[in-house]
C-alpha cells in the first residue's frame, strides 16, 4: 500500500480500492493507527473508510476494570 498525498481527496474507484485494502489489512490484525501511518492519513480518515466499507471494528485494547469483591 503506497502513501497517499496528504490532503488529496480520495473518491470513486480509488476510494473503493483503498477501502478494500484497508479492510483486508485490518481483518488480518493491523491496527487503525498502523494503517493511518502506512497511508499517511489520519486515524479518523482510516476509521471512517473502515466504517464505510462495513468492516467489523474491534474493541479498544488495554486493561479492563473489574468490580472489587466486597
Amino acid at each position: 500500500m503506497n502513501e497517499l498525498k496528504k490532503g488529496a481527496r480520495v473518491t470513486g474507484d480509488d476510494r473503493s480500492s483503498l477501502a478494500s485494502q484497508l479492510k483486508e489489512k485490518y481483518a488480518e490484525g493491523t491496527s487503525i493507527r498502523d494503517l493511518a501511518s502506512e497511508t499517511g492519513r489520519s486515524y479518523g480518515f482510516v476509521h471512517r473508510i473502515l466504517t464505510e466499507s462495513g468492516a467489523e471494528l474491534r474493541g479498544r485494547g488495554g486493561a479492563t476494570r473489574t468490580k472489587r469483591a466486597s
